[in-house]
Formats: structure tokens, sequence, C-alpha cells
């Protein structure tokens, strides 16, 4: 029996072999030899990072046209060239690309319960979602290090994990075995288009910053003394930090949690620390921008969203051209900002480190006169920024304001920026209570005249930033509150003498929170006044949209208050490749606000160039994220907050227009940097003093 079943073997064997090899005959397969050259190419690593299995997956994809030749992640340029020249493929350069951590927890965030499963974060996390306070904050378990395969992390002593760049090879294993999304792979592409999103590690000051500025990083970075680190972390969101070191008036400082220990961070104070120390270097920073894509974009306006669009689309790797009606760049910057706050010359360095990127500026070219969509279309440009402002002065809704002797806040502003010197003669009423109606009333004083700002609301209620309302009461400006103005009486030549106003009182709130100003009958006054100037608000001047029909016809969507509609993700107009943002967009609005809009038109941009849609991720952080906005802060020393010194007292700030306000010098800012927080989602620095007595406090002690 044994015998027939081990013969029974022996033939079934015979004939396997008999029948393979006639296969092997006649279905022979002869390999590429290209994939044994391009593997012997390749560094032998087999981590995967490139999507395929190991390295002869990948040799067996490019040979096949599945994959470029500069698909390993790990291999050099050298290998990539001899790879693209077994292919007969171009090289393509690959930006690179780094691991990169968002979390600033680890120990600092507590514990919601004590956790004894796998030290594993995938397992942790699916037990409540994790130990940690924090709901997107790392968990600290090492899943990452573990699933690294070039040793490029280890747990730090904050029990974070630290990536060493110099081993990272970008191969997003660690990204996989993250359950919280505390590490990204990312190169400077990305961090450019990158829209805070909910699950970031976003202090509130980053959260309410308008342009989305990693306040705590560069922060950080002064501290640690990286200045400037400091100015390129800035200008991955800002690219006029000068400028808004000097104007901006830092939403971002009015949810900063240090005001519930004492007084908030000077944020503003420290970036314009950092901003003019590259200033008065007389050197800008190189600023790395994307290989060339070919695609070429008109930027209409020359202003703060219209220089941030162009800067952000020439990082990308576009080529944008500014066309701007006026003779410089700057827009309200330059024609809006008097010079005590804003010297021009160091507006004009800032602006020029943009030109220097390679972007090009077509100066006193005015659309709808010397230029149109069409004619832009026609000339190649691939897609279009519309940024023109808010320009037009708002009237008093007074009789008699059309005299002479009566001119717009803006305009007179902008009058006196291009060297006209309006006569303002010896009394002034600036009627208004924003920085437009407070830099008019500053300047006149500068000019000789004696200044009255008259204001309907009372001083509590007046928009502009505190420190200016302060520093004109300080030169000698004169505040009429509670009035408004009723009619404008002129002499017999048609020009302005007095201004009549009636006197008010406050009613019930309005849409702004403010009370209403409500008029008293048979109140009327008046004033005496050689020159007024109305600065109770602006609007766009869109009469370049429309063509010269009788009708009268705009291409655009516009709004009763005159701005151009468009969708609010992405800045796109009504005609497919033309983008707003701006003023022309939200009405009269921050500088901040307007680079931070410009910015993420001109990655609207991008992606209209180059993807078949514009992603806006469902996770995008629009509003506040509630729990972050806790006001009860424990452990943390009293500090003392910096002030920023003054340039010119006296009657040197009254008779010129030197620069006002100087800037920290380096022990002050590295003090004030020391006052942050460092904020996260829910965790932020306790002193040691308090958490040693808290250890010597503790049970488990």
């Amino acid at each position: 029996m044994i015998l027939t079943s081990g013969l029974t073997l022996f033939g079934i064997g015979l004939l396997a072999a008999a029948i393979l090899g006639i296969a092997s005959k006649l279905l022979f397969v002869k390999e590429d030899p290209r994939i044994a050259l391009i593997e012997d190419n390749l560094p032998g690593a087999n981590c995967g990072g490139c999507g395929f299995p190991g390295c002869s997956g990948a040799a067996a994809a490019i040979v096949a046209g599945k994959a470029p030749a500069s698909i390993c992640i790990v291999a050099d340029g050298e290998a990539i060239a001899t790879i693209a020249a077994l292919m007969g493929q171009e090289v393509i350069e690959r930006e690179p690309e780094l691991a990169v951590r968002d979390c600033t927890g680890g120990l600092r965030a507590a514990d919601l319960f004590h956790y004894e499963g796998a030290l594993d974060c995938r397992a942790a996390h699916l037990l409540y979602g994790g130990s940690k306070s924090c709901p997107e904050g790392c968990l600290g378990l090492g899943s990452c290090v573990r699933a690294c395969p070039f040793d490029a992390i280890h747990m730090g002593p904050e029990g974070l994990p630290v990536i060493d760049p110099t081993q990272c090879k970008a191969c997003g294993n660690c990204v996989d075995a993250c359950p919280r999304g505390v590490i990204g792979v990312s190169g400077m592409s990305a961090r450019l288009l990158h829209l805070n999103q909910t699950t970031d590690c976003l202090a509130p000051c980053r959260q309410k910053c308008p342009a989305q500025i990693n306040i705590p990083r560069y922060i950080e970075q002064i501290k640690a003394g990286d200045y400037d680190g400091a100015v390129m972390t800035i200008k991955e969101r800002n690219p006029l930090l000068v400028t808004c070191g000097r104007v901006c008036p830092r939403p971002c400082e009015t949810v900063c949690r240090r005001q519930y220990v004492d007084e908030t961070v000077g944020i503003n104070m420290l970036k314009r620390f950092v901003a003019d120390r590259e200033l008065r270097s007389g050197v800008h920073l190189p600023v790395p921008c994307a290989k060339d894509t070919g695609k070429c974009v008109a930027v209409i306006g020359g202003g703060p969203a219209g220089l941030s669009c162009a800067y952000f689309l020439r990082r990308l790797g576009h080529s944008p051209t500014i066309f701007d009606a006026m003779p410089a760049l700057g827009g309200q910057t330059r024609y809006g900002i008097p010079e005590y706050r804003l010297p021009k010359a160091d507006l004009d360095w800032e602006i020029q480190g943009i030109l220097d990127l390679g972007v090009e500026a077509k100066l006193n070219t005015k659309f709808g006169r010397d230029f149109t969509l069409e004619s832009l279309k026609a000339d190649g440009f691939d897609a279009v920024f519309i940024g023109i402002g808010a320009w037009q002065a708002s009237g008093m809704y007074a009789e008699g304001e059309d005299l002479d002797g009566v001119m717009g806040g803006i305009e007179f502003l902008t009058a006196h920026a291009l060297g006209q010197k309006p006569e303002t003669g010896n009394k002034v009423i600036v009627v208004g209570g924003g920085n437009t109606a407070i830099d008019a009333a500053r300047t006149c004083v500068r000019l000789g005249a004696e200044v009255t700002l008259m204001y309907r609301r009372t001083r509590n209620e007046m928009p502009a930033d505190v420190e200016e309302i302060v520093g004109a009461e300080d030169e000698g400006v004169q505040f009429k509150f509670l009035a408004a103005p009723a009619r404008v009486i002129g002499d017999e030549n048609g020009r302005a003498t007095h201004l009549e106003y009636y006197e008010m009182e406050l009613g019930e709130p309005d849409e702004s929170g403010r009370r209403r100003p409500v008029k008293k009958e048979g109140s009327e006054q008046r004033m005496e006044a050689t020159l007024i100037i109305p600065a109770i608000g602006q609007k766009p001047d869109l009469a370049c949209l429309y063509d010269d029909s009788e009708e009268g016809t705009c291409p655009l969507e516009t709004t009763k208050w005159q701005t151009i509609v468009a969708d609010p993700d992405t800045f796109e107009t009504a005609i497919p490749g033309v983008f707003t943002a701006g003023d022309v967009y939200t009405g009269p609005d921050l500088v901040i606000s307007a680079i931070g809009d410009g910015r993420k038109a001109a990655r609207s941009i991008h992606y209209h160039l180059t993807e078949a849609a514009i992603p806006i991720p469902e996770t995008t952080q629009k509003t506040m994220i509630p729990y972050t906005l806790f006001k009860e802060i424990d452990s943390v020393e009293r500090k003392k907050r910096a002030v920023l010194p003054h340039l010119c007292h006296g009657d040197e700030r009254n008779c010129t227009f030197n620069e006002v306000e100087g800037p920290l010098d380096e022990q002050q800012a590295l003090a004030e940097a020391d006052r942050c927080l460092r904020c996260g989602l829910v965790c932020y620095d306790r002193d040691e003093p308090f958490l040693a007595e808290e250890r010597e406090t503790s049970p488990d002690s």
C-alpha cells in the first residue's frame, strides 16, 4: 500500500515537472532590464514612503510609467537624475518637505483619566479619544517614533515628539501613525497655502489674527534670540510686518490669555521689534519662492491686499503684475496713514522687498481708463485679482457740504501725502471718530491749525485706536462729543465759514452694539471753521468697472454698499478667474485684514491655475473656538507689560511729521517675550515657583 502511494506521488511530481518545463518554454516572460538598473540606483531603504511595496515595486512602477523618476523620497538628486536618464524622462525638482509637529501641549496638558492600556497612541485614542484634556493634542505614547524607519523622531523632555530635520525623509509614516493629526508633512508651498483648521494647535491669538500668523512661534523664537527666524515665521503670513508693527490695532491682543493674569502680551510690539531689526540692517532676509509655473496674474491695486496677493502668488511660483493708478504703491498705507505713524521711507523699503522677488509694477495706470478685464485677458493674463480699495469718502448728509472749504478725510490725507499742501486755515473741524478722523486731526495740528474733532457719540464709543485718541489729546486736539453736523454755512463767495451742529444724546444700542445717538430738538449751535473735514466713512469707487454704454453695465455683481460680491470661501467673483479682497470686498477694514484676505485670494488663484477645484476643508477655522476661551489662568506670576518709547515730545512732536513711537530695545523685547504663556488650544505655561508649590502639596508627593 505504502509502495503504491509512493509511486503515485512520484508520478504526479514527474508530471508536474514536465508541465512546468513545457510552460516555461511557452509562457516565458522577459523582465524589462531597466527595472533592475533602476532598482540598483535606488537606496534600498524599502521604507514604502513612495507608496509602492519597496524599492523593487517603485522601480517597476517607474518603468511602467505609473510613477515619475523622482518618486523616491530618500534618493538624492544624482540618483534621480540617473534614473531619469534611464527612462528618458525629465527630472522633476521636488520641493523639500519635512515632518512637522503642530502641538505645544505635551506634559502641560492635563490628564482626564489614568490610562493603563496598550502604550500606543492609536489604541489610546480608541478609548474616549485618549486621556489628554486637549481634544487635538499629542497623546505622547510615541507611535510616531516607532513608525519612523529613519530614526528621525524621538520623544523630548516635554512629552512631545521631536523631529530631526537632518534625518527626516518626509515618508509620511509618522503621519499615518498619529491618530490626532499632530504630525504632518509639508514644504514651503504647503505652509503658505494652509488655512487655520480647528484641528490645529491654535492659541486664541492665532485664531483672532486676520492674517493667521503663528504668533506663539515667533514669540518663542524671539525669546530664544532667533530674530531672523521670527521674521521668517511672520513672513509666511504677512509681507508687511514693518507697516503692521506700526499701524495694526492688534485684534490678537484682545483675546490674549495673559490679560486674565495682568495685562496682554505686547504681541505687536514684538512684531515691530524684529521687523525693525531687519529694516535697520538694510538687507532683506532671503525669501524662498517655488519654481516658476509660467502663469501670469494681473493684480489691480497696490494697497495691502494687492501687495499681499502678489507676494504670495510670487512665492507660489506665479508671475504677478501689479497695476496701480497712483504714482507709488502702498494704497491707504501710503496715502491714508500720516508720516508720523508710518514713515514712507520704511514703507518704500518694505514694498521693495516684495518687488525684488520678481513682482512687476505698473504705476499711474488706471483700471477702466488704461486697461480693462477684457484687455488683460487679451494680454495673456491667466487670472485677475481686484483690490482697488475704498477711496470714496462718505458724505455728512448735511446741507452745504459741497461748499469750498469742505474736504473728505481720505481726500485731505491723500492730498497731503502727494505734497499738494491743502490749505487748512487756523480753525479746523474734523467730523468722525475713526482712525481716519484722528489722522486728519493730528495732521492739521502739525500744519499749525487749532483742531476740534466732532463725534456724535462719546469717547467710549469711538472706533479709533485708544493710543491714537490719547495721542490726539496730547497734541492739543479738542473733542466735541455728542454733536452731529446739521449744515455747513458759507459766505458770499461760496466758502464754508461755520458748521451748524445738533447736540445728541445716547439711546438704545444699534446693530454695532453701541448706543444710538438721538438728536436733541432745538439744540442747534454754530462753530467757526476755516476747513471742515468729514471723516465718517469710505466706500469703494466702482466707476472703473462700468462700460461706456448708456446703461453703464458692470460685469461683476456688487452690493448696495458699493462692494464687489465674491464667494466668501474662495474670493472668486461672478466671473471665473477673477478674484477680489480688501476694502473693495469688505468695505473699509483693517490693514491686517486686507493682508490676510490677500493671501487667501492668492491661495484660491493658485488652485484655480493648477487644480480642478479650490479646496476648502470642512474643519477650516472661521470663528473663535469656544472651549479655548476660558478665563481662569492659575499658577502664573504677574509681570509688567513693556511700554513703547516715544521718539518725539512736546513742540517737536506737534510741529514735525517725525515718527512719534519707537521700537522696544532688545532687553525690553526679551522681557516681553518672556511674558507669553506659549498657549495652545487649552494648555499654557505655568511658572516654576507655583508648580514647585503644587508638587509639595500634592497627595502623591
